[in-house]
């Protein structure tokens, strides 16, 4: 259905959560896809084994984006092993929960560093491997237009990464790539488990959701496959939110 097989794609952050399936999904449609992962090699295997289960290709990759001189190693492997790219997954992301008082300049720069600036080196490494076009994907969450418990750093990366995903769609859109953000609603994954209100978080967003339920990764996986693919060939530049409706009630 979506006419994606044999295109190569990378997920930055993949080896769990919204990045995994994002990457299993991508594999059930064809796609060989580079899993990136910074800490644990363990994990990027077993999503890879599962990658490869599907019958698509998987290169993994350890590289910090937040650090310039990581990424490009990465895209040097991708170029040696591929050749090209067809998809950026601009998904991993980290940052500090604390009170607006209580941020330093290092907690700030560190939010910013790997939640937007890294989408920057990201995509002008990748460009130069769209040959025939291609599409850049950044996962976001509602903490960029909405303000949250001890989420200022955080929050505040994301609506740059946003802002940056608007003007990378202009540039980008006459070389035929797309350009475009995911906004999550709350999704239970590891990163949530940093947050000591998690459980009220996630009771509060199953409680307001008018879908009844919480996002799942593979709702966000889901809205990837989609943007990816020719149906949304003319969807450039936007934040799709994927909530269920949870940002819609006042």
């Amino acid at each position: 259905m979506f006419h994606l097989k044999g295109k190569t794609a990378l997920i930055t952050g993949s080896s769990r959560g919204i990045g995994k399936a994002i990457a299993l999904r991508f594999a059930e449609n064809g796609v060989n896809v580079v899993v990136n992962y910074v800490r644990k090699r363990s994990d990027a295997e077993e999503t890879a084994a599962l990658i490869e289960s599907k019958g698509a290709k998987c290169l993994v990759v350890k590289a910090n984006v937040a650090k310039d001189e990581d990424v490009i190693a990465m895209f040097d492997v991708i170029r040696e092993e591929y050749g090209r790219l067809d998809f950026l997954v601009s998904n991993a992301a980290s940052g500090v929960l604390k009170p607006v008082l209580e941020l330093s300049s290092r907690h700030w720069n560190w939010a910013m560093d790997i939640n937007a600036r890294a989408l920057l080196t990201l995509a002008q490494q990748a460009v130069p491997l769209m040959k025939d076009g291609g599409n850049i994907i950044a996962v976001s969450s509602l903490g960029s237009v909405r303000a949250i418990e001890n989420y200022t750093a955080v929050g505040a990366s994301k609506a740059a990464l946003e802002s940056l995903v608007r003007h990378l769609a202009v540039e980008l859109g006459p070389e035929k790539i797309h350009v475009n953000t995911i906004s999550a609603g709350a999704v239970d994954t590891e990163a949530l488990k940093k947050f000591p209100n998690r459980r009220e978080i996630l009771d509060t967003a199953r409680e307001r959701t008018p879908m009844g339920r919480l996002t799942t990764p593979e709702d966000v996986a889901d809205i990837a496959l989609f943007l990816c693919s020719d149906l949304a060939s003319m969807i450039q530049g936007q934040t799709i939110v994927v909530d269920g409706g949870y940002s819609i009630r006042a």
